[in-house]
């Protein structure tokens, strides 16, 4: 298979069919004030229909997910409405859209909680943590565990967005159990101190995100359901004593359900919320053993460009790429990846987030279609 064949045959994922195997990677871009999808988030997305696979920013499944400001839900009837808008038109310009399920866990706030309450974690650990509110970036309010009976409960309301997403015309929906938020905080023991049936060992820690995973799939189908994981990351002081034995044994379970498949963040060299413990060589020996304990479909993130990509992909190593930060600044990213076209400047940071409005959001050009 030649280069270009390769990164633009077609695949399927789960029940989804993509044109390529480029997948635009999940990306909180704080440009949604309300919460409500709008013509601008139309926009954005339909710029960047050329990507096998869109995976939406990270959307909240409830009002208790929420933890930043202007970043969409999908827990009500207008935000169904306005990603049922956005998902037509990524369609109609030839592209698959799914959206990926978020709660932030203790990554919150008090004033973006349901009565001005505490956020809710795995346990009462708050950790150095910050996060965007009205009044800017600031410290996190201290979380509360969880309680038992509360845990089916939070469960549901991934399943009832899952629901909602599926109304709204995605293809699927990916789970977010990485990035110090809540799933990632019930599998990590430093955010985890639970004594009962969810804390502990590495198989009880893993429990609440497979129980969610197992009602999702139960709810809209394995093959329209994703999960995306960031093992070797330490985001928003998220940490484990045994990175590798935890994730090993998480995707060991994974690869016994039939699910459309594991999106994993390998490393990230930009970011405000990441940090990395170890060096460089252990942390990409513990990828390559986590990759190694997973025998489904993989999709692999973290600092690709296209002659790395092409390499993952010929040795067998994965079966796509998820790009980030490149589909910020190149909407017609899988275009120029095809033709060899430079890529468009790198946007500036201070453009990844906004206030809602349209600049460093999709005021960047595409080249004329091929």
């Amino acid at each position: 298979m030649t280069e270009k064949a390769a990164l633009f045959s077609p695949i399927t994922l789960g029940d989804i069919d993509l044109k390529n195997r480029i997948l635009m990677s999940p990306m909180t871009r704080a440009r949604v004030p309300t919460r409500v999808p709008d013509k601008s988030s139309e926009i954005y997305y339909t710029q960047r229909a050329g990507a096998g696979l869109i995976v939406t920013e990270a959307t909240t499944v409830s009002l208790q997910g929420n933890g930043s400001i202007a970043t969409p839900g999908i827990y009500n009837a207008a935000q169904i409405d306005g990603w049922r808008r956005v998902t037509d038109a990524v369609h109609h310009a030839g592209g698959r859209i799914m959206c990926q399920l978020w709660h932030t866990g203790r990554v919150s706030h008090s004033s973006m909680q349901p009565d001005q309450g505490p956020p809710v974690s795995a346990s009462d650990v708050h950790g150095q943590v910050q996060t965007f509110t009205s009044k800017g970036f600031e410290r996190t309010t201290a979380p509360r565990a969880l309680a038992l009976e509360e845990i089916p409960a939070v469960t549901a309301q991934f399943v009832q967005a899952a629901r909602n997403a599926i109304q709204a015309g995605f293809d699927g929906v990916e789970l977010h159990a990485g990035s110090g938020y809540l799933l990632d905080q019930f599998l990590r023991d430093g955010t985890n101190r639970r004594q009962d049936r969810y804390g502990g060992s590495i198989a009880n820690r893993c429990r609440f995100v497979l129980e969610i995973l197992d009602a999702v799939t139960a709810e809209i189908g394995g093959g329209r359901t994703a999960i995306r994981i960031s093992p070797m990351l330490v985001t928003w002081d998220c940490r484990d004593s045994d990175t590798v034995a935890l994730f090993s044994h998480l995707v060991e379970q994974l690869s016994k359900r039939d699910i459309a498949f594991l999106d994993m963040i390998e490393r990230n060299d930009a970011s405000i919320a990441v940090g990395q413990d170890d060096d460089a060589d252990s942390r990409e020996h513990g990828v390559r053993a986590i990759r190694a304990a997973y025998t489904g479909t993989y999709v692999a993130n973290g600092a690709y460009d296209r002659k790395s990509a092409m390499a993952a992909l010929d040795s067998g190593y994965a079966e796509a790429i998820s790009f980030g930060r490149d589909y910020i600044s190149t909407p017609d990213l899988a275009q120029r990846l095809a033709t060899g076209a430079a890529l468009n400047p790198a946007a500036s940071p201070l453009a990844y987030y906004g206030d809602g409005g349209d600049a460093g959001y999709i005021d960047f050009p595409s080249l004329p279609r091929q």
